[in-house]
């Protein structure tokens, strides 16, 4: 594709070369490429212009003139500006997929593979894009981030169109919206699940992180789902006007779901008179669950279809995953690592649990602090015994870490123990349980990497500790 055809209003140009990629990293530049200069919170792409133009880079996205003898297309902000030219390059993939995008603080990854198991359900072949897979044609591969760059999501986008996907779930987190890594996709269906304290190392208040969301339903375009369960969700429903309401305890909501029964595996439910069966327990499962539910029926899918949909739907890694070794008490492996999750989990915890609920998490460094004593208190509140922990340290000391999250203890509730050593801790906690408790592992998930000191990644997979220990304590 010409330069041109890339940017509104560059109908006449001295040299138009042909474009056949844009990237953002000058090392992976090759002939004919358009070199992105972004600005980053470490590194300034325009400082790496004149590697591209070695690699073979024929133009140049800037945000002011640099002169380095290759076209220049000067923008006010490059990442604003490449979203379309991205969209535009893989001949608008989006325009082909039904897309649906789910947004909130909690809940966009199981919502996503709930949405994709119903679609699929509905017969149609769908992608995943979200923070541990990225599925494209039916094959999965480890995700990198959440919500890629611009460019690497339309490039995925093609992809699945490529590979007969007529479908996408994808979550959409804050920091995207607010980078325009999603602009310029035509979206089906947006859905809201929460907004509860997390990312405010980014967004500095919860109003600034509500506008960032809300401002994804505000672009127009697509059908938008709203849990109005959540009282940042509820006042978006009444800013739109316009959109489809779900919940289980607000009567108002236009599609609400109710408990029928669960336990530790599932959750069988009842929407508009239909009862189905989701492989998650917990209420804050069945938000995610309904919301699904909405976004599908809004693309058509009828509930026959969805209850076949769910029969075989892929439950995502470390989202409430039992870890099963044929011990007398349960394991749960969860990625609830802010405030609000946690209190969700251990209270679906409490509900499965027979006698305690032992848990053990920690923080990330270089991450939000304010939330550390906010989960220390949920800590506190709901479970019986509490294993203070390392998560991913990072730069940070993990025992200040752990101090400033048990500053938020309180007094009585449950007894704390401070294990810094994460394998270690999840063994004392196993070596603690007896018959009828629950041991929930919170905070990491899905995840396989421990990130300490120096930006160094050690193995490190919560499930598979835990599997290891109970295999030693039974073998």
């Amino acid at each position: 594709m010409r330069l041109h055809e890339l940017f509104d209003g560059l109908n006449q140009i001295v040299e138009d070369p042909e474009i056949v990629s844009l990237q953002l990293d000058s090392r992976a530049v090759t002939a004919g490429t358009m070199f992105c200069c972004v600005p980053g919170y470490e590194r300034d792409g325009h400082d790496f212009a004149g590697d591209a133009i070695e690699s073979g880079a024929s133009a140049l996205l800037t945000e002011r003139p640099l002169g380095l003898g290759v076209p220049e297309i000067v923008v006010g902000n490059v990442r604003e500006a490449m979203a379309p030219a991205a969209a535009r390059l893989y001949g608008n993939p989006t325009a082909k997929l039904k897309m649906v995008g789910i947004t909130g603080t909690n809940g966009k990854t199981t919502t996503a593979y709930l949405t994709r198991a119903l679609l699929e359900g509905g017969g149609m072949r769908t992608g995943l894009l979200g923070s541990v897979h990225e599925i494209i044609g039916g094959h999965a591969k480890k995700s990198l981030r959440t919500t890629p760059e611009a460019v690497d999501l339309q490039q995925s986008f093609a992809e699945m169109v490529a590979a007969g996907d007529v479908a996408c779930a994808m979550e959409v987190s804050s920091h995207a919206i607010r980078l325009h890594r999603v602009d310029a996709i035509d979206w089906n269906v947006k859905v809201f699940t929460n907004l509860t304290h997390e990312h405010l190392d980014f967004h500095g208040d919860m109003e600034d992180y509500f506008d960032a969301k809300a401002s994804l339903f505000r672009s127009g375009g697509g059908a938008a789902i709203i849990n109005v369960d959540d009282p940042f969700g509820r006042r978006l429903a009444e800013e739109l006007g316009s959109a489809t309401t779900v919940g289980v305890d607000s009567a108002d909501a236009d599609l609400r779901a109710e408990v029928v029964a669960t336990d530790s595996r599932s959750t069988l439910f009842r929407v508009d008179g239909v009862e189905m069966r989701v492989p998650l327990p917990g209420p804050f499962n069945l938000l995610n669950a309904v919301c699904a539910v909405a976004a599908a029926r809004q693309l058509g899918v009828d509930y026959e279809q969805m209850e076949q949909g769910l029969e075989h739907a892929e439950v995502a890694p470390g989202r409430f995953q039992p870890i099963d070794c044929d011990q007398e008490f349960a394991v749960i492996v969860d990625y609830a690592h802010t405030p609000d999750a946690l209190d969700n989990a251990l209270r679906t915890a409490r509900g499965l649990a027979d006698g305690r609920v032992i848990l053990v998490f920690g923080a990330g460094g270089d991450r939000d602090a304010s939330r550390r004593p906010l989960m220390g208190a949920s800590a506190g509140a709901g479970a019986d015994l509490v294993f203070l922990t390392s998560d991913n340290p990072r730069s940070e000391d993990p025992a200040s870490i752990i101090e400033q999250i048990g500053s938020g203890f309180g007094e009585g509730g449950a007894r704390m123990e401070v294990v810094i050593d994460r394998s270690q801790a999840i063994e004392e906690a196993l070596r603690e349980a007896t018959a009828g408790d629950l041991v929930l592992i919170a905070g990491r998930g899905h995840e396989r990497w421990q990130e300490i000191a120096g930006g160094e990644m050690i193995p490190f997979d919560d499930a598979a500790v835990a599997r290891e220990a109970l295999t030693r304590m039974t073998s």
